[in-house]
């Protein structure tokens, strides 16, 4: 079987049997026929951080919150990859670990009921993606009326959403896995070229204003944004938790085997925790390459034209990065690529979430999630369920924006209740030989004080309380 070949229908992805184990590779070359799972989760932020939020930040705040940008990619990566070595090792999912920490209420621990509480918040923002996308797509091709009438919108969010729930209807890893690379590929090789050619166009940025970027400074009235902006780009909360499923289903932990407590599996352990490390550094400079190209097209272009996307606007508003750069013909290239890395990030979020809930409601113990009929069943009842419901969020408040800052507040505070997971589980449950990896405690230490003091003012703000 290859790497990127997926389990047999009947062959349970999150079971864990010694007859699957595999040698991992030792090259690199052999580990990068491995990866995956990383590109679908840069797929999943890409679209609605990166492309909306990012560049509304840029064109608000100019060059001064550039640093902001590789700190929130640095400080949270960390996170990511103690999760992932801990459900690699485990065989368990997030929100299974979740669940190990206490008190517990009922069934579950309080992070799994946070998550719910903060997954609807969260579906906000993957409204706002739906929106994102059915605007791109009336501008491009008005269905009725204007490029931004309500009956275009309307009938371009239920054609988006009909489509993403029949191509994740069976809900296949290798489906998504293909789509998400395809999309990120294209799109983030064009906004790297576009910010990289600036320079030699009427919108050119000088060294003078990356410096000015890297003061390490917020100005007046982009707090609230730049909250927003750490929530939305790099790898969030929901994305550390949905990465631990894409692992799963590629088949990290399914061929490391179950713990025998030999050393065999132990040096299975190493080998394959590796790969993941690599898929992790590979979406890593993915994102952060693509949010520091967005954010410098948006200071560039839009920021001296003060023009802030607003409302359905705002992809009418990027769109004049391309057409101002290379003139009106890229506004159609810039509309495919939106589309396309739009759709990617909605389809990525299709196939994530219903495993989430499925796996929720196994804990609950309202089904057996060990039973892949059960299982799959439930699956499916959410891949239609939901996106219906992001739809309608889309529809009724009418700002993709909005509707992705709202979700990135409540991104920002249930990132802190997965770093005290984080901690939780690799001092309780990670064997020391895995966790002594040199430089690893440090820099969680300093991650750990930085998402903490983003969670407590994304706290002070939800309650009205200002921090200049």
């Amino acid at each position: 079987m290859s790497a990127t070949e997926v389990l047999a229908p009947r062959q349970d992805p999150y079971e864990l049997r010694p007859e699957d184990v595999r040698t991992p590779p030792e090259t690199l070359r052999e580990r990068l026929r491995y990866l995956g799972p990383g590109i679908v989760l840069t797929a999943s932020v890409v679209g609605s951080g990166e492309l909306l939020v990012t560049t509304s930040l840029g064109a608000q705040a100019g060059f001064a919150l550039l640093w902001l940008v590789i700190v929130g990619a640095a400080v949270k990566v960390w996170v990511q990859v103690e999760l992932a070595r801990w459900t690699i090792l485990s065989g368990q999912t997030a929100l299974a670990g979740y669940g190990k920490v206490g008190p517990r209420i009922g069934r579950m621990g309080w992070i799994n009921w946070l998550w719910i509480g903060l997954d609807t918040a969260k579906n906000f923002q993957r409204g706002g993606v739906i929106g994102g996308t059915a605007a791109a797509c009336s501008i491009a091709w008005p269905i009725a009326g204007g490029e931004l009438s309500r009956t275009s919108l309307v009938l371009w969010t239920v054609v988006i959403t009909a489509v993403s729930v029949l191509l994740m209807s069976n809900s296949r890893y290798s489906v998504v896995e293909r789509v998400t690379t395809i999309s990120v590929a294209l799109f983030t090789t064009s906004t790297i070229a576009l910010a990289l050619s600036l320079p030699f166009t009427p919108f050119a940025y000088s060294a003078a204003d990356l410096g000015t970027g890297l003061s390490f400074s917020i100005p007046a009235g982009a707090l609230g944004l730049a909250l927003a902006m750490f929530g939305s780009t790099g790898v969030g909360a929901d994305d550390m938790t949905n990465y631990t499923y894409w692992c799963l289903e590629k088949g990290y932990a399914r061929w490391t085997g179950p713990d025998d407590g030999t050393e065999e599996r132990a040096l299975r352990a190493e080998g394959w925790l590796k790969v993941m490390q690599l898929d992790v550094l590979v979406s890593w400079v993915i994102c952060t390459l693509t949010t520091l190209a967005f954010y410098i097209v948006g200071a560039s272009v839009l920021e001296p034209q003060k023009a802030v996307p607003e409302g359905n606007e705002v992809i009418t508003t990027v769109s004049r990065i391309y057409t101002d750069t290379l003139g009106p013909w890229a506004k159609v290239i810039f509309l495919v690529g939106a589309i396309a890395v739009l759709f990617s990030t909605h389809v990525a979020a299709v196939a994530a979430v219903p495993r989430l809930w499925t796996n929720t409601l196994g804990l609950m113990g309202v089904i057996d999630w060990t039973n892949l009929a059960v299982r799959t069943r439930w699956l499916r009842i959410f891949t239609v369920l939901l996106p219906a419901v992001w739809a309608a969020m889309y529809l009724y408040v009418q700002s993709p924006l909005l509707l992705l800052k709202i979700g990135a507040i409540g991104n920002a505070i249930f990132l802190l209740a997965v770093l005290i997971a984080v901690w939780h589980l690799r001092t309780t449950e990670v064997d020391r030989r895995f966790r002594a990896t040199r430089g690893i405690t440090p820099v969680l230490v300093v991650s750990t004080a930085a998402i903490t003091g983003l969670a407590v003012y994304a706290l002070l703000e939800v309650f009205g309380i200002s921090v200049q």
